[in-house]
């Protein structure tokens, strides 16, 4: 609205300049022509303005929501235009499910099931990371997301956890060579701590087994 406020204060001023050196027929056709065009110039520049502030507005919010989300849609996209348009779809599509809180009982139960599989990955890493892949799948369920492919939960969930897709999109990826034999021990140990930030941000608690409990796996 700045640019506006400047646009219509030059015509003022060009207008007082102009007014004592010309004798204006309001009934001259050409006048009447040349205030239409001016007219027509200040509304478009309002709104030029006004989409442009909205526009801003939108970026700045889709870019506080997805952080490294919306770099990443740039990217993918390739222009601002699309990328946002895409993110703003994965807003509008969560609008609809219904996305809720884990009551006590399920949190209990999910609690008590992790620290379960996270036990069985001293001696059974690869299964145990599977398990957790699993369980994954089952607290978003729990939590509202739909069923589906592991794009569109990872895409889901970015609207509101989106600073974890990225490390849920690596451990996914683990679990997915890991399937194949083909992820280290390592690996494994890496996929378990993602997931476990990730079930931790989801039940919105601190799981009570320390890292190092995980931190020596036996070979898978």
């Amino acid at each position: 609205m700045h640019y506006v406020a400047l646009f219509l204060l030059f015509l003022v001023r060009m207008f007082k300049e102009w007014r004592p050196a010309m004798n204006f027929n309001m009934s001259d056709p050409a006048v009447l022509i040349g205030m239409s065009v001016v007219g027509l110039l200040i509304v478009l520049a309002i709104v030029f303005a006004i989409l442009r502030q909205r526009n801003s507005k939108t970026t700045e919010a889709l870019r506080s929501r997805f952080g490294p989300e919306y770099d990443l849609a740039l990217r993918e996209y390739g222009s601002r235009r699309k990328a946002e348009a895409k993110l703003l779809e994965r807003v509008n599509r969560v609008k609809q499910m219904e996305v809720r809180q884990l009551t006590l009982a399920e949190r209990n139960r999910y609690l008590t099931d992790w620290e379960s599989v996270q036990a069985r990955f001293i001696d059974h890493p690869r299964g145990a990371v599977t398990e957790a892949d699993e369980m994954m799948n089952s607290l978003l369920q729990s939590c509202g997301y739909p069923v589906g492919a592991f794009d569109q939960r990872a895409s889901d969930i970015s609207v509101h956890h989106a600073r974890l897709v990225e490390p849920y999109r690596r451990a996914n990826a683990i679990t997915v060579r890991a399937g194949k034999n083909e992820a280290t021990t390592e690996e494994l140990r890496s996929a378990m701590i993602l997931y476990r930030a990730l079930f931790e941000e989801l039940i919105q608690t601190k799981t009570d087994i320390a890292p190092t409990e995980i931190s020596r796996p036996a070979a898978a």
